[in-house]
């Protein structure tokens, strides 16, 4: 990765859909505020285990989201850091600002690590579906373990791409290996 982190062995020979069903997406896709016991459910559909939720949850380490997907938890949910909340208040008000994007965490990180974990732990998660991860239920002491331990986390976070990687594969004559990655041929 270029911000660093793990790395894992890719399988050659996967094909890329030559179309895409959005509602096939939103059907199978968690959303941001999906509970935890859904997530693990939709997870466990795919043959993959409440670690490797977890595991792959981690990768929010980086990226940004639009003010919409966390706009209700730093309005009005409780289980959330009271300054933490309030500093994203001035960047996504209750009235408005969708297009806005905000850090997933408290400054845009430049590296892949285990700083989500220890950031949920604070009550800090920005999207209610990542810090579902840690309050009360049965994926806190992964939280905890992958907090205290970097290592683990990478290891657990390659294991679960190569285990998401073999989800439904396409191979044979199946789909379409595409000149570009991003546009279907």
């Amino acid at each position: 990765m270029q911000l660093g982190g793990p790395s894992w062995t890719v399988k050659l020979w996967r094909r890329d859909s030559a179309t895409a069903s959005k509602s096939e997406a939103e059907r199978e896709l968690p959303l941001f505020t999906t509970p935890l016991d859904s997530l693990i459910s939709l997870f466990r559909r795919k043959g993959l285990s409440a670690k490797d939720l977890v595991a792959l949850s981690g990768a929010h380490t980086i990226g940004q989201a639009q003010c919409f997907t966390f706009r209700d938890r730093i309005h009005n949910h409780t289980n959330i850091d009271s300054g933490f909340a309030r500093k994203r208040r001035n960047r996504c008000p209750s009235n408005g600002g969708d297009s806005k994007l905000a850090p997933l965490d408290l400054v845009t990180p430049t590296s892949f690590d285990n700083n989500y974990f220890k950031i949920l732990m604070q009550k800090k998660g920005l999207l209610e579906s990542d810090q579902v991860l840690f309050n009360g239920g049965s994926t806190d002491e992964i939280v905890r373990s992958y907090s205290k331990s970097r290592s683990a986390f990478y290891s657990d976070f390659a294991e679960a791409m190569v285990k998401m990687g073999d989800i439904e594969p396409l191979t044979g004559s199946a789909g379409q290996i595409r000149a570009r990655c991003s546009v279907p041929n």
